[in-house]
């Protein structure tokens, strides 16, 4: 059994495996402009961030009943679950589906259809996170939040996702305010392709708790300096990391420097089914392009319960931790 860990950085949509692309796609009458699975796959080889999100808009449109995002959701967690995941914080992007026609309640009521049985099937307990797309309108983005309104109870909070180069996060400060205000938790990608001032704005402007990617924080020490002492976790993504270019090897990853420097780092997959592999896949992907210790890949796996949104059950984070700190490697 893998080392028990929790993810912390995924987007539901990037799990969706070609098979199950196919599968879907004939089930609900959607042609892919794809001969087989084999040429999808060949697809999702891409050179940016922006060629990634191409394909991933693009074959969402195969999702588009409960029933889809349900079986889209208990693939993911099937797969988690082999590999150590025991807590899962599951990003959805309502705004791509809402655009195609679906309502919030189809995407939302089906992927709790799969969540709310996690723990009984799979054993994870899961959080789900609302994710708007920066590249959209800040109105857009409220308009999202009001129609989640209905679904609250089932989602914990509220995160920034898609193109990050020229959507800063101040655009979207009122949302977050909103969103603080309705009880719900904050993230936001920033500092994976834009600059290290992206996190100071959404530390500083959206209230945030976390930072997914966050990696350009190292060229600026004294926001490092301050992720360090109000000890705000990063979700790391080192495989989608090597895949969209944002560093050139997995051995140039700056994981050990940022861990040396006392940040609170986690390791995630981000959109596994496009990057290469799951949670454990960049466990030990990291082990083994960046040779580390036994000691590192435990402080990693404490470090994402420790980042996990559990304020509502500290019996469990406990329970997680317990099961971390007596794993045999």
């Amino acid at each position: 059994m893998p080392l028990p860990k929790a993810e912390l950085h995924l987007h539901i949509e990037g799990t969706l495996e070609p098979e199950l692309a196919f599968d879907l796609a004939a089930r609900n009458g959607v042609k892919l402009r794809y001969a087989d699975t084999e040429e999808l796959r060949e697809a999702y080889r891409f050179e940016d961030l922006q060629s990634f999100l191409n394909l991933y808009y693009e074959l969402m449109t195969v999702l588009r009943t409960e029933r889809d995002f349900e079986d889209l959701a208990n693939a993911y967690l099937a797969r988690a679950a082999a590999q150590g995941v025991r807590h899962a914080e599951i990003f959805f992007d309502p705004q791509a589906h809402l655009a195609r026609g679906l309502d919030m309640g189809t995407v939302v009521e089906g992927l709790w259809r799969a969540l709310g049985r996690s723990e009984e099937n799979h054993g994870v307990s899961t959080r789900l996170i609302l994710c708007f797309l920066r590249d959209e309108s800040a109105d857009s983005a409220l308009e999202t939040l009001e129609a989640a309104r209905p679904y609250l109870d089932r989602i914990t909070g509220i995160g920034l996702d898609s193109a990050e180069v020229g959507h800063p996060p101040a655009k979207f400060r009122q949302v977050y305010e909103t969103a603080a205000g309705l009880g719900l938790r904050r993230v936001a990608h920033a500092g994976e392709e834009g600059p290290p001032e992206y996190i100071t704005q959404s530390l500083d402007l959206l209230g945030i708790e976390r930072v997914d990617h966050g990696l350009r924080c190292m060229e600026d020490p004294e926001l490092v300096e301050r992720l360090v002492r109000e000890r705000v976790p990063l979700t790391l993504c080192p495989l989608s990391n090597v895949r969209l270019r944002t560093v050139d090897t997995l051995a140039d990853h700056p994981l050990p420097a940022m861990l040396d420097a006392g940040l609170l780092c986690t390791v995630n997959s981000d959109d596994p089914a496009y990057f290469g592999g799951y949670a454990d896949d960049n466990f030990r992907a990291v082990r083994e392009s960046l040779g580390l210790t036994e000691d590192r890949l435990r402080e990693l796996a404490r470090n994402s319960f420790l980042a996990s949104f559990l304020e509502d059950d500290e019996e469990r984070r406990a329970r997680y931790l317990a099961e971390v700190d007596a794993y045999v490697f």
